[in-house]
């Protein structure tokens, strides 16, 4: 018998029955036999030969590279590169094929797949959102209208911006627009959300999430100097507000449509032309925040585009309402957060130089930074309006600040409908979008009172003196609204017509209206709102000014105290204008409010803050403790907050949390607030008037003191002195200032001669050195500063510091003189060693005057014993 390749021989074969009937049927449980393999003829030598060569080939490609590679001597890592070659042909294979199943996947499970590669932010809003609804049909309409709606845009450039451009600006006379295309993508609305609940039956609220990536052209020229700019592209992405209201019984149906962004929505602009310049790594952040802040101030909460429908709609309650109240934030600690300063390509976890970012609307608010730290204590207090929108939410997100960016270390959203519920929230915050971290806050809601019955109480909670008028918490909101202007003079030139704008002053506070071109009767039609310490104390300063010429056109003043006298605190007239032509009037309108915290009854609910989001939930400590603020007096300790595990408690509900936070029922929180350092200036910022890409903080008046450090170590130096010493003695020492105003250069000049008696921060003595600000000015460029003196506290300087400054401006500023120690870089003694604010409404500030100024850790003076 012939055996197989194998060895093995082939199976008989079954006995076939040739003549007789068929087989019976095979069940099913037995295989059907195979067909009869014929014999296999042996292998000859000549094909065992072959084999064997084969093989031998095989072999010798295999081993005759590392013999070559071992003859030619090359290196090891030749192997290892050839190696890293085949894992990324294999992995560049095995993408392919993972892209064909991925596609796959999709055919036949299209949610899950979508789930599954797509992030979720970049999803749209109806699908996370059962209440946002798809509105297809309104994409179809728009994208069927978007030819007219070009046409329309077109022609608001052509005949009423070119022309107001035009006439701007004598150079700009030749400005044109060359091309204007809004090309051919047009605008999407990607979800529509109707508020049925908690909204007026007179007025309908709807959201829209737009976007809009447009292949748009615009282009400009100015012959006149052969300039050509314009832009290419233009990207926006945001959560457009569109109100009804109010609503009629008359055609058509609607009083007015108002039209904003709850908050600042994404724009990107590709230049071309002369402006690409702007495109320039380093220029582009700056200018394109600028841009954006510019546009923001027009279409950002509380700025909106009203379209009035009927004539009889009060349009001045829809472009100028009243807010709603104010939210006082305590941004008072962090624990546990994530070290993003790393050693050695990461082997060695280091620390964090954190700071908060606040945002609510187009309000923006940036803490300091608190240098290589996990468990900050920042102790600040910001104070931002709330508009009466539903949706708005307050937006913390916290940065570790890094040479070039700056790492994300958590965020965390709260509702704001929630804190007004509330009122009062003091809790620990779990961060969200990070592994670890907790944030600490406390938030006051403030609201608004029409009469002043409460004001007293207001203004001895927050511990207002006369002395501070200008500093510390809010107890009133000041609400200006500017209509027009009547019979103003000429500038310079009695036949040249003025261009005029007004500046409004409270404080160190100050805003300026738009500017109303070639016009003696400029209509504005704009509001502004202030945050007042103590409108008994403090008045509200008006100049109308020609933008043109830089000159005074005229200047109201009016005591915040005669509005304390009036029905609902309401003033509504036209005031007569000092200082300028016969018959010229301001017609304005102004409403005080008192801000007053509700206290309501202790509740077993939790807090409905806590539960915001999923990922924003809460963990409090089981037993709340008083943050870490040191008092002045020796005897007070300050405790530090129970730590808090990842875990999650039984939520405590926050009415509860206020009485044990408050050990001294005779002292206000704001006082102890005061007195641990933290800023407490009226900080509400409008969108413009920050810029948060140059990585300073928040301005504030109590800068010098917002580090409770530098203010402790100072305290406890002048309890030290103190001790032993008589009344007149001054602790920190004093400063010598020669300080006059030249009218006829408009300058003020201010000579530092000398200190003497300051603290020694070392037993060689100090390296003093003398900053100088002009209030409310705290800008880089309007800071002056002395040599530094080393090792002395009788420092001697006599350098002389000129600010420009008209003497009717001067009125409404402050000189603040701040000795600081220097020392070097690594030194740990830097810091202030005393400050002073000098007051320049003096009627002699015209003539020279040379004194010796006390120092002080905030600045006042100190009231006799």
């Amino acid at each position: 018998m012939s055996s197989s390749v194998n060895g093995v021989g082939p199976k008989p074969a079954p006995a076939v029955s040739q003549n007789g009937p068929d087989s019976a049927p095979t069940p099913k449980n037995v295989k059907t036999p195979e067909p009869v393999v014929p014999d296999e003829e042996p292998q000859s030598s000549v094909t065992d030969a072959t084999q064997m060569g084969i093989k031998f080939a095989k072999t010798f490609l295999v081993i005759f590279p590392i013999y070559v590679l071992g003859y030619l001597e090359f290196s090891f890592s030749w192997v290892l590169i050839g190696l890293a070659v085949l894992f990324w042909l294999k992995r560049n294979q095995g993408s392919r094929f993972a892209r064909v199943n991925q596609a796959l996947a999709f055919l036949e499970q299209e949610e899950r797949a979508v789930r599954q590669t797509v992030r979720s932010s970049e999803l749209p809003p109806w699908v996370h959102f059962p209440d946002v609804e798809r509105v297809e049909w309104l994409n179809k309409t728009v994208h069927q209208m978007w030819p007219y709606i070009c046409q329309f845009v077109e022609k608001i450039f052509r005949e009423t911006i070119e022309p107001a451009v035009q006439g701007a600006n004598a150079h700009l006379s030749t400005f044109t627009f060359s091309k204007i295309d809004m090309g051919d993508k047009p605008l999407r609305v990607d979800g529509v959300k109707v508020y049925t609940e908690n909204v007026d039956k007179r007025q309908i609220i709807m959201d829209l999430q737009i976007s809009f990536v447009g292949n748009t052209e615009i282009d400009v020229d100015i012959k006149k100097y052969y300039c050509r700019a314009g832009i290419k592209s233009i990207q926006l992405n945001g959560v457009l507000r569109v109100i009804m209201d109010p609503l009629l019984g008359d055609m058509p149906l609607i009083g007015a449509l108002s039209v904003f962004f709850l908050k600042k929505p994404f724009l990107d602009i590709n230049w071309t032309g002369l402006t690409n310049m702007l495109d320039i790594p380093g220029i582009n952040g700056l200018c394109d925040s600028i841009i954006q802040d510019i546009i923001y101030s027009y279409l950002v909460l509380p700025n909106k585009i009203t379209i009035p429908l009927v004539n009889d709609t009060q349009i001045s309650k829809l472009r100028f309402p009243m807010p709603k109240g104010v939210l006082r934030i305590h941004f008072l600690e962090a624990q546990d957060l994530v070290g993003k300063d790393t050693f050695l390509g990461g082997m060695i976890k280091g620390k964090s130089d954190p700071y908060g970012v606040i945002q609510l609307g187009n309000q923006l608010f940036r803490s300091k930074v608190i240098k290589e730290s996990l468990n900050p204590k920042w102790n600040e207090v910001y104070e931002a309006f709330v508009y009466d929108q539903p949706g708005q939410n307050v937006e913390i997100e916290l940065y570790d600040e890094d040479t070039d960016k700056d790492d994300f270390l958590g965020s965390l959203t709260i509702n704001v409908d929630e804190l007004q519920k509330e009122q009062k929230v003091d809790e620990w915050f779990v961060l969200d979008d990070t592994a670890k971290g907790k944030l600490h806050l406390k938030i006051e809601w403030l609201s608004l009172l029409p009469t002043p019955d409460k004001l007293d109480e207001v203004l001895s909670s927050i511990k207002a003196t006369k002395g501070q008028a200008n500093d510390g918490l809010s107890s009133a909101l000041l609400l200006v609204l500017l209509d027009s202007a009547k019979n103003l003079p000429s500038g310079k030139k009695v036949t040249s017509v003025p261009s005029p704008f007004v500046q409004f002053t409270v404080g160190h506070k100050s805003f300026e209206s738009k500017t109303r071109f070639k016009t003696n009767e400029p209509v504005w039609e704009e509001s502004f709102t202030f945050l007042i310490h103590n409108p008994k104390c403090q008045e509200l300063e008006v100049e109308v000014k020609d933008d043109k010429h830089e000159c005074s056109l005229g200047t109201v003043s009016l005591p915040l105290s005669k509005l304390l006298q009036e029905d609902q605190m309401t003033i509504s007239q036209r005031f007569p204008l000092k200082n300028s032509g016969p018959g010229a009037t301001l017609k304005m309108k102004m409403a005080l409010r008192i801000l007053s915290v509700e206290k309501l009854a202790v509740s077993d609910q939790p807090s409905s803050v806590q539960i915001r989001r999923p990922s924003s939930s809460v963990t409090p400590s089981s037993s709340p403790q008083r943050p870490n603020v040191s008092e002045p007096t020796p005897a007070s300790k300050a405790q530090q907050p129970t730590p808090t595990p990842r875990t999650q408690p039984t939520p405590t509900p926050s009415p509860r949390v206020e009485p044990l936070m408050d050990n001294r029922p005779s002292e206000d929180s704001s006082s102890r607030l005061a007195k641990s350092g933290r800023s407490t200036s009226n900080l509400a910022i409008s969108g413009s008037l920050l810029n948060l890409n140059n990585k300073e903080p928040t301005p504030s008046i109590a800068s010098d003191i917002s580090n409770p450090s530098t203010t402790q170590e100072l305290q406890r130096t002048i309890q030290q002195l103190q001790n032993g010493a008589s009344p007149g003695f001054a602790p920190l020492g004093e400063i010598q200032l020669t300080i006059r105003h030249s009218a006829q250069r408009n300058k003020l000049i201010v000579v530092v001669h000398s200190c003497r008696n300051l603290i020694s921060s070392t037993e060689s003595g100090s390296d003093p050195y003398v900053r100088l600000y002009l209030l409310p000015d705290k800008r880089r460029s309007g800071r002056r500063k002395t040599n530094t003196i080393k090792k002395t506290v009788n420092p001697i300087y006599d350098q002389t510091f000129e600010f420009s400054v008209s003497l009717v401006e001067l009125h409404r500023r402050t000189l603040d003189v701040a000795v600081k120690n220097g020392g070097g870089i690594l030194s740990k003694h830097r810091g202030l060693l005393g400050k002073v604010l000098v007051d320049l409404t003096s009627e002699d500030i015209s003539k020279s005057s040379t004194q010796w100024y006390e120092l002080s850790v905030d600045g006042l003076k100190r009231s006799s014993p």
